[in-house]
């Protein structure tokens, strides 16, 4: 398997990026001994490509972005607004030179209908996700959309509700992200969806039920891990929990109760379980 390890950007700092804070994370993820970071993009898309890039050479680490939509880019609602913001990150991707964007990009987070996605919904998605999968083509990037649960989406809580909407795009540059949170809550096992996708698995978050130390909540990691070895993953395992030490991280995630291991002890006991099964 072709693995890489990473840290996600709210290993270490809050979901809202400034230069300052992002420098903090790239050095942190870099002496942690992570191979990548995964930058989470601002809405705004106020973000100096051009001195992060210098950041990660200096600290000798690759990186991926992903992109989050907010409520008034919520594709099935404001389809222009939504592709106007996929192509903008798609383009600060191509200016850090790395080639993929993640992250929740079928609606807008906490956004709902009130009822189940349609056909209309699905079609209008799938019409988004084209045009934005040929603007990437050109910059030779890749897109993995991340489903999450249904307490914060009715458009895709399942591995097999992204690869129905990629599957009715044709493009063979979008992929899944999937995120052992929401998988815990969504999915019926740890295993089947990662079977299911195969190669169309590119990027996971690797996160505790509970959002702590890997290893110590409800996941079944001895599953997950097969299912990795079976399907010959090649891809970014990003390690995505959160501790309260970090500040305002307990508003920005819900994190309400305290975290009994700071940032740091999070992501380095972390990356030692993930370590260790790789050598099983």
């Amino acid at each position: 398997m072709n693995i890489k390890l990473g840290a996600s950007l709210l290993s270490w700092i809050t979901p809202l990026w400034n230069a300052e804070a992002g420098k903090y994370a790239i050095e942190k993820t870099a002496q942690a001994g992570f191979d990548l970071i995964e930058i989470l993009l601002p809405d705004s898309m106020d973000f100096d490509s051009a001195e992060v890039k210098k950041q990660l050479r200096k600290n000798d680490l690759e990186a991926v972005c992903s992109l989050n939509l907010p409520k008034e880019a919520h594709i099935a609602f404001y389809p222009k607004t939504a592709e106007k913001l996929i192509k903008k990150a798609i383009d600060t991707v191509h200016e850090l030179e790395t080639s993929l964007l993640a992250g929740v990009l079928h609606g807008g987070i906490g956004v709902f209908s009130g009822k189940p996605l349609t056909e209309n919904e699905k079609d209008i998605i799938a019409e988004v996700w084209c045009n934005v999968a040929d603007y990437a083509r050109n910059k030779n990037i890749s897109i993995a959309i991340e489903p999450i649960n249904r307490y914060e989406s009715y458009v895709c809580n399942t591995a097999e509700n992204v690869l129905e909407l990629i599957k009715k795009t044709g493009r063979d540059n979008l992929f899944l992200h999937l995120d052992t949170f929401h998988m815990n809550i969504e999915e019926s096992n740890f295993y089947d969806p990662i079977i299911s996708a195969g190669k169309i698995l590119k990027h996971i978050h690797v996160t505790e039920s509970h959002r702590g130390m890997l290893g110590e909540g409800t996941v079944n990691w001895n599953e997950f891990f097969s299912a990795l070895k079976q399907i010959n993953f090649e891809g970014n395992l990003v390690l995505e929990n959160f501790s309260s030490s970090v500040p305002g991280m307990q508003e920005k995630v819900s994190l309400w109760q305290k975290s009994p291991y700071n940032a740091q002890e999070l992501a380095e006991g972390s990356l030692a379980f993930l370590k260790k099964h790789f050598k099983n």
